[in-house]
């Protein structure tokens, strides 16, 4: 008998306080995009959560001595004392064959509440190292990633040449340091500029936009391993 694939499914955390901000629509534009695309969508609202951020040593058993959280992580992965919030989101990534992150660029990089969750989530022993390797030999290879965000500055101050610098300059460090590093492929960010600034007309375009680019990125082959 024939098999079918089941629907992809994409995970999209947000991490926006403001639920009518034009972040938020952005969110919920691209979330559309992706069930028109075939997924099923799963959004982790992290403010609306009040997911709480701090990595620390009241979420493990009892240390005694110096506290060394990845070492307590890989400990709770392998005695399964893993805090209940945690693995219940760290499920959830992994039943996603896409991560979306969303946000704000805050100070050039992600709001503290989203990079706390990358704390405690992307969990040594469960996401890489232990029986996982780092990239390709990472648990989360195969699996593709996206940066959804949205800027106070314009685009012309984001270009290499511009008032603040290239734009992938500042992403690096979460393409490259968190998502590449425990096995996405990471596909194109899709940003907005400036939406503050914008026109109700032109912020109705912008999401037109972002629609049509969530759905370019996700209808792309996905790559050889590197």
């Amino acid at each position: 008998m024939p098999t079918f694939d089941a629907a992809p499914t994409a995970l999209i955390v947000h991490a926006h306080p403001e639920p009518h901000s034009f972040n938020t629509a952005q969110m919920t534009t691209a979330a559309q995009a992706l069930r028109d695309a075939g997924y099923r969508v799963d959004v982790l609202d992290l403010y609306s959560e009040a997911w709480a951020p701090v990595l620390g040593r009241e979420e493990f058993a009892p240390v005694e001595g110096y506290f060394k959280p990845q070492v307590e992580q890989m400990r709770a992965i392998k005695d399964g004392t893993l805090d209940e919030a945690v693995k219940g989101h760290l499920d959830r990534l992994f039943a996603a064959d896409l991560l979306v992150l969303s946000f704000p660029l805050w100070w050039f990089s992600l709001p503290a509440i989203l990079k706390g969750w990358v704390d405690r989530v992307f969990v040594m022993g469960g996401v890489f190292g232990g029986d996982y390797g780092y990239f390709d030999d990472a648990a989360l290879a195969g699996k593709r990633a996206m940066l959804l965000l949205t800027t106070g500055g314009s685009s012309e101050a984001f270009q290499a040449d511009g008032t603040l610098g290239a734009m992938d300059d500042f992403l690096f460090h979460i393409r490259r340091g968190m998502l590449e590093f425990v096995g996405y492929q990471v596909l194109d960010p899709v940003v907005t500029y400036g939406p503050v600034r914008m026109t109700d007309q032109e912020r109705a375009e912008a999401l037109e936009k972002v629609r049509e680019s969530v759905t370019l990125a996700v209808a792309e082959p996905r790559t050889a391993a590197r």
